[in-house]
């Protein structure tokens, strides 16, 4: 039985969806989670404990358990994952990405810098310390801009600014969020940084490949239909295929594939974000790992014999070294929507679930907030409320599907009041 190492964090919503597909393929899958090391097994996993912020410790606490029995291949989900798993895979002289890549691609800031130097179309940019006035930065400054954290991920802290006072607000508003102790307790010192760059306008689109020794096979494009405009960017709707001509298609994927290059990245999942518009394609990020969360069950496979295949099949068999050569997505559209938080509060309950699921095109709701959970909207939330999924004939009737779904839930929060001064 072939043995692969799944890196992730515990609360990882695609954990299950690899145990499946690992079940089906009849391979043997090792956890390496950030659990408490402390504890027994809490998870019941077997998992390997590691901590992202300690990459020297982590590579030994993984080589070391696959000393008794050899690991065939790496898998990682989420971006520090990543990181973790380049190490290891060179570690263990595995496939994989380089670390080095790994680690660019995982910070805004070296993505930046990375695409420069490779002559990609980027816009202006520059990091400044959390601690930094406006005084600091000011002859720097054009409008619109936009501030980020160099690290973190889904949109979380990203704020358009389009005036001095805004830039003030918005810096403000992200220095909170990443003095906050979730963000601490990361240890990362690139969240001591913030990134300015010039606004980028156009369409927003992300692609789902892999690398296999450099080059980029890719296995699907989404759309975005929602206008990402800010002040915040809450990512809602995926759907794919896109409606943008072939050639646009080829044109982001020789970019994407570009980027990748620039970054370093070689043998692995890949998940890039881009924007078009009337100066082509912008590369705004290109993840070392697949697309996160829920939304791989948007992607479907087929081949001359099999129909059904999850993303999480193919991540398998591209890690024990399988060609994927006669995989192809499946022919109908799809669609997911990142059910967005409306408000700060606590999830009270949902009405309306089962009139959603009778929405033609609907193949599932899935509420994942529990009762009691403070849900906290961009740019401070990092979670939604659930997913919807939808398939159709027609990428405009997946997308009309989830809408409609969305349209019939009905979410109740308790107000969540702000704490008391010095409480």
């Amino acid at each position: 039985m072939s043995r692969v190492l799944l890196i992730t964090a515990t609360t990882g919503y695609q954990a299950r969806a690899f145990e499946g597909a690992a079940a089906r393929a009849g391979v043997d899958l090792v956890y390496a989670t950030d659990r408490c090391k402390g504890l027994d097994d809490p998870w019941r996993d077997h998992a390997i404990p590691v901590r992202f912020h300690d990459g020297p410790a982590s590579v030994k606490a993984v080589v070391d358990a696959a000393r008794g029995r050899a690991l065939d291949g790496i898998v990682a989900l989420g971006d520090r994952p990543a990181v973790l798993a380049a190490r290891v895979a060179q570690a263990l002289g595995l496939k994989g990405h380089p670390p080095h890549a790994a680690e660019a691609a995982a910070s805004k800031l070296l993505t930046r810098g990375r695409f420069v130097a490779a002559g990609l179309p980027v816009p202006w940019f520059f990091s400044m310390p959390l601690d930094a006035s406006l005084d600091e930065v000011a002859d720097r400054l054009a409008f619109p801009c936009v501030v980020k954290p160099l690290a973190l991920a889904g949109s979380r802290g990203v704020i358009r600014a389009d005036t001095p006072d805004e830039f003030v607000s918005a810096v403000a508003r992200l220095r909170a969020i990443l003095l906050g102790p979730d963000v601490r307790t990361m240890k990362d010192a690139a969240n001591d940084e913030i990134l300015v760059e010039g606004y980028v306008a156009g369409a927003e689109y992300a692609l789902e490949g892999v690398l296999e020794d450099g080059a980029l096979r890719v296995l699907a494009i989404f759309e975005k239909p929602d206008p990402l405009e800010g002040p915040f960017f809450e990512e809602t709707i995926y759907a794919t295929p896109p409606r943008l001509a072939h050639d646009g298609q080829r044109a982001m994927a020789g970019t994407i594939a570009h980027a990748a290059a620039a970054l370093g990245l070689r043998h692995g999942p890949i998940h890039a974000e881009c924007r078009v518009g009337e100066n082509g394609v912008f590369v705004l990020e290109v993840a070392a790992r697949p697309i996160g969360g829920l939304c791989a069950r948007a992607l479907r496979f087929v081949t001359k014999d099999r129909q059904g295949l999850s993303l999480e099949d193919l991540l398998l068999r591209h890690a024990l070294g399988e060609p994927l050569d006669g995989y192809g997505r499946e022919r109908a559209a799809s669609a997911v929507m990142m059910i967005p938080i409306p408000r700060r509060g606590h999830f009270h309950g949902v009405d309306g679930v089962d009139d959603a699921r009778r929405v033609t095109g609907v193949e599932e709701v899935l509420v994942t907030a529990k009762v009691g959970q403070l849900m906290l909207p961009l740019p401070e939330g990092h979670s939604y409320l659930g997913f919807i999924f939808a398939r159709a004939e027609h990428t405009p009737e997946a997308i009309n599907a989830v809408r409609e779904a969305h349209r019939r839930l009905d979410f109740r929060f308790d107000v969540a009041l702000p704490l008391a001064p010095g409480r």
